[in-house]
């Protein structure tokens, strides 16, 4: 090879050329395969990062409701209890929640604790109070990373501190420092939201658990030279930077007694007569002061945090009102709340067009249980409503990918009933790569514009890398509208709405069987009729900062809502648009407006979510847009990604040298889910989950088979392509060198 390196390479570069691409492309699917091999040994032991001072989970049975067990030296203690108590008060079109965490140190130790906690991504969290005995410490808003470094200094010197951070706009953690032996603190926090309407039912949702997100491994990106000549080099995107802190310990319920148990009071004030009031998934009692007026409490008092708490309620009088106008003053400026639901598609008269419906059913591990029962009868329904003049097909997921037909296919009875086959022989497993799968239905192979594209995506959305859905939705939506359907009691309504946002189609929650066809008939409904669609909005003689900044279409039974900052409340606001293919307008004269609660806030967060979305469609630079949020967040004074609350009790209570112990509170399953499915029956190979430490818990959703990551399969092709170029170099080698005998012989 010597001989080669100083005669041959000037004679044949080409061989040179091959022998390096090939060294190069082999050794780069060597990396790659390492890489997949260690992510594989991180899906088996994932999050595994001893810390010295966090506490140990015992084996279930000894665990109480509510107790989170710590194991020192072989002995065992109780550690942290929490308690939550809701307080919810419904005035008109609004909610004011507060939700009060109880945190009890039964222990010897000074502790620290911890706590994940989902809330509505639709709400504006502006409020904490910490309680220790007879003192209140109020919170402040502060730049994220300046109230963790306030909440750390604190922590150190021994005083009390809660800090309130958002993870996801629907998931936040709580964190409490210095409680004392036998302490008990209470942190309190408040939001304000609006109610969710829905053609003649008004609603409220309260989640209460943190379902476990599955979260993709790292990607490697290239691996080549280091530029400074130090060796080979790899780079690698991180789709969950923050997995970490949105994967709480998860107990087994087939071993554990519920923890964090949680009592609920709603005061309905609806501003009208009330008929129906009804809990889907919690036994109630109500009472009914007057006939506009209804106190809602758990008949059980406290219920384990496993569901998500759903109210609806319906007006006394067979329709609800189509128009609602609500305003509040604040500072110098008026803030204004508009509900305005356009007239039904009947109405319009209008024949509606042929669709082509891809539906996706997401049957990875964490939809075992109750949820694939209802996600296979809710997409069951949906085959059988389809008309004669639509195309179909069917994908389902889950980290793995199957496209029923290559293409998609007439509605008639024959496809119908293979695709209702193949849905019905579903089971869950493995993880969830939900990405792929939206790419794939919203890739448009017919092109055709005579259909209405539509793509209906039935998922608990139990991810943590919604990010990368967002962009794969916002590259790829072309004319296709996308319509989630949450599944499951405790879905990702973060994820369900922001997709359907950026789809510009609806989101739909389906709790239970039992509510399937009434869910997917009204989702039908929006399916079948025309949107009110190219809606924009005027004032007559305000000023007005409106959003949503780009008005939506709007479906059948589904409000206009729209908040503005106006510099005073005069003239009237315009509304127009076009409901199938009439023309249709509304003007509402602004001093008509009732008086409203806590609307600068919901702007506020609504104006959060508009930058939010530009920046994802790439209109908002990322800089532009977090100092739109900054801005807002410190002059509205609530929690977003970059604004945190803290408080702090100045008077250290901690005694000098005594050490901090970290108790990380455990959340529950939530209900109707298999933990076999969600965390994958490999854990037996090595300790049990309930005996690990706190940090080497195994991460949610993980496939419960052990797969290649879907990295390995361009190292595979590299490692082959390299390996075929060196031989085919090593080839032309020795004919380079049997060329002169050849020609001696002759």
């Amino acid at each position: 090879m010597d001989s080669y390196d100083t005669a041959d390479s000037d004679e044949h570069p080409m061989l040179g050329r091959l022998i390096k691409l090939g060294l190069f492309l082999l050794v780069q699917g060597i990396a790659v395969m390492l890489v997949a091999f260690v992510a594989l040994l991180v899906s088996l032991e994932p999050g595994w990062s001893a810390t010295t001072e966090q506490a140990s989970l015992l084996q279930p049975g000894d665990a109480k409701s509510g107790t989170l067990l710590l194991k020192e030296d072989g002995a065992t203690t109780e550690a942290v209890r929490l308690g939550t108590d809701v307080d919810i008060t419904v005035s008109g079109p609004t909610l004011r929640a507060r939700v009060t965490q109880v945190f009890r140190n039964p222990t010897k130790d000074w502790v620290e604790a911890t706590y994940v906690y989902p809330l509505p991504a639709g709400g504006a969290v502006d409020t904490l109070k910490m309680v220790v005995g007879d003192r209140v410490i109020i919170g402040d808003i502060k730049e994220r990373q300046q109230a963790r470094v306030i909440y750390e200094q604190a922590r150190r010197a021994g005083q009390k501190a809660a800090l309130t951070e958002q993870e996801r706009p629907n998931i936040f953690t709580n964190s409490l420092a210095n409680i004392g032996p036998g302490e008990t603190v209470l942190v309190q926090i408040e939001y304000q939201e609006p109610v969710h309407q829905a053609g003649n039912e008004y609603s409220l949702r309260l989640p209460l658990v943190v379902g476990p997100r599955y979260n993709p491994a790292p990607i490697v990106q290239s691996v080549d030279f280091r530029q400074d000549g130090s060796g080979w080099g790899m780079s690698n995107s991180e789709p969950v930077p923050d997995r970490d802190r949105i994967s709480p310990p998860v107990l087994d319920p087939a071993r554990n007694a519920p923890v964090n148990p949680t009592s609920i009071t709603v005061r309905l004030k609806a501003g009208f007569a009330l008929g129906e009031v009804r809990s889907h998934h919690h036994n109630v009692k109500v009472e009914s002061p007057d006939n506009a007026t209804r106190i809602v409490t758990l008949a059980d008092s406290a219920v384990p945090a496993d569901r998500d708490f759903e109210l609806t309620w319906k007006p006394a009088a067979e329709k609800a009102p189509s128009v609602g106008l609500f305003r509040e003053r604040v500072g110098d400026a008026d803030y204004l709340l508009a509900f305005v639901t356009p007239p039904s598609a009947e109405q319009t008269a209008q024949k509606p067009l042929p669709r082509e419906i891809v539906f996706v059913i997401d049957n990875s591990g964490s939809m075992g249980g109750t949820s694939i029962v209802q996600a296979k009868a809710s997409l069951t329904y949906a085959l059988s409503r389809l008309q004669p003049n639509d195309r179909f097909n069917v994908i389902r997921f889950d980290d793995t990918m199957d496209v029923l037909f290559p293409a998609s296919v007439p509605a008639d009875a024959t496809h119908v009933g293979e695709a209702t086959s193949f849905v019905s022989a579903l089971q869950a497993r493995g993880g969830t790569e939900m990405v792929p799968a939206m790419r794939a239905a919203l890739t448009d192979k017919a092109g055709d514009t005579s259909m209405v594209r539509q793509v209906v995506f039935l998922t608990d959305g139990a991810i943590g890398n919604e990010q990368q859905l967002f962009e794969t939705i916002t590259a790829m939506r072309g004319r296709s509208r996308v319509f989630m359907v949450g599944i499951g009691s405790a879905p990702n309504t973060y994820l369900m709405t922001r997709a359907a946002e950026l789809g510009r189609g609806a989101f739909t929650h389906i709790g239970s069987v039992e509510q399937v066809e009434e869910r997917m008939r009204g989702l039908f409904a929006k399916l079948e009729n025309p949107a009110a669609t190219g809606l924009s909005t005027k004032f007559s003689e305000a000023k007005a900062d409106v959003t949503p900044a780009i008005i939506p279409d709007v479906y059948r039974d589904e409000p206009l809502v729209l908040a503005a900052k106006l510099d005073k409340l005069a003239g009237s606001l315009e509304i127009k648009g076009r409901v199938g293919d009439r023309p249709w307008s509304v003007t509402l004269p602004l001093q008509n407006a009732a008086e409203g609660k806590g609307l600068s806030k919901l702007w506020a967060k609504r104006k959060i979510g508009d930058a939010e979305v530009a920046r994802t469609m790439r209109e908002m630079t990322p800089e532009d847009s977090d100092k739109a949020i900054l801005a807002l967040a410190l002059d509205h004074q609530i929690v977003t990604r970059l604004t945190s609350l803290v408080a702090v009790d100045k008077t250290p209570s901690r005694p000098e040298g005594e050490p901090l112990k970290l108790s990380e509170l455990p959340l529950n399953l939530p209900a109707g889910w298999d933990f076999e499915k969600v965390f994958g029956e490999r854990r037996e190979r090595h300790a049990d989950a309930r005996n690990q430490p706190a940090a080497r818990r195994p991460t949610p959703a993980a496939p419960d088979a052990i797969r290649l990551p879907k990295t390995a399969t361009s190292a595979e092709l590299k490692m082959i392509a390299g390996f075929i170029l060196i031989v085919l170099a090593l080839i032309l080698f020795v004919f380079n060198r049997r060329r002169p005998l050849l020609t001696d012989a002759a």
